[in-house]
């Protein structure tokens, strides 16, 4: 048996519970994976909420897409990965149905990496979605090169922190946006060469005066909303500017006929690709061997404090992800 979070309508963190369903064998091709910790999500809370871009089929809805344990059993026609062996959760693309907000999760096999020997449980637990977002973002789609200067809202969650240090990882200037000026400090510390405070600072003529009147070569949108205008305005000619993000629930407007290229980004169209989960994962190791690489980790809950869990993601002052030990 395995120990499942639920939910059976949508609503406040209240609305999961923890039940008791069969752990499902694996079957040719795919794995069972005993979950050693998971991170709570903005997409696990518009799920939960109600709010997701896509359908939750209720009741017995499940959350969780990102997660590390290890191998518990393997189906057949499995290669490369035995019991015991400690993986990350790569991809769950129905996480209304499997999540992994459980005990043991059963997935295909494509679908988990190998484990950083250099990362602790709850890093290991943090470190995907925002990496793989962040890494997909700029390196899959927007080409980030040394010596670029990047762009990136919404500077202080977590995949704004990985953007930061991937981009120092390759030689590009990482300029990190954010409304509260509270928030520099904290930002510098981790990897930004510049910040800028909308709520004190004009956002575009901040960016033309750090580039020599330039822009960004590269902006990476985690907000969205009516401010991605703002953005195009700070990026230069002939830049691009990545969309990947859902903070602001505002209507994005469409640019007029702009000179920079706007790319939508969405993860999971990138997750089910083999050779780029392949590209992701040896970079993602590199990196944390490096030092290079490493989430924050914040507040450590047990599964049977999920509700308490998703109440301090919630209330949005956080150092680190929000991870919970199984």
């Amino acid at each position: 048996m395995s120990r499942v979070a639920e939910f059976d309508r949508f609503g406040g963190p209240e609305v999961l519970h923890i039940v008791e369903t069969p752990t499902v064998q694996p079957a040719a091709g795919e794995v069972t994976v005993r979950i050693e910790a998971f991170a709570v999500n903005p997409l696990d809370v518009m799920m939960r909420s109600g709010t997701s871009p896509a359908p939750v089929p209720l009741p017995h809805a499940r959350l969780g897409i990102e997660g590390t344990g290890v191998i518990d059993s393997v189906g057949s026609a499995v290669t490369g990965l035995e019991v015991g062996d400690p993986v990350i959760v790569a991809a769950i693309p129905d996480a209304a149905v499997r999540g992994s907000y459980a005990e043991y999760i059963t997935l295909p096999a494509t679908w988990v990496i190998a484990r950083p020997a250099a990362l602790e449980i709850p890093q290991a637990a943090a470190i995907w979605v925002a990496y793989s977002t962040a890494y997909g973002a700029l390196m899959e789609v927007a080409g980030l090169r040394p010596g670029d200067r990047l762009l990136i809202s919404g500077a202080s969650g977590g995949v704004g922190r990985a953007a930061m240090q991937i981009a120092a990882q390759i030689g590009a200037t990482p300029i990190a946006v954010t409304r509260n000026p509270a928030k520099t400090a904290e930002l510098l510390a981790a990897g930004a060469a510049t910040v800028i405070a909308t709520e004190t600072a004009d956002l575009v003529d901040a960016v033309c005066r750090g580039t020599g009147g330039t822009g960004a070569d590269v902006t990476l949108d985690l907000v969205r909303g009516p401010g991605q205008r703002d953005l195009l305005n700070a990026t230069r000619p002939g830049g691009k500017l990545v969309a990947a993000g859902f903070l602001d629930p505002r209507p994005t407007p469409r640019p007029a006929d702009s000179a920079i290229t706007v790319i939508d980004y969405r993860g999971f169209d990138y997750l089910l690709d083999l050779a780029v989960v392949g590209r992701m994962a040896a970079f993602l190791d590199a990196g944390v061997r490096l030092g290079a690489l490493l989430p924050a980790v914040g507040d450590l809950f047990a599964f049977d404090e999920i509700v308490e869990a998703h109440r301090r993601f919630e209330k949005g002052i956080r150092t680190g992800k929000v991870v919970v030990m199984i």
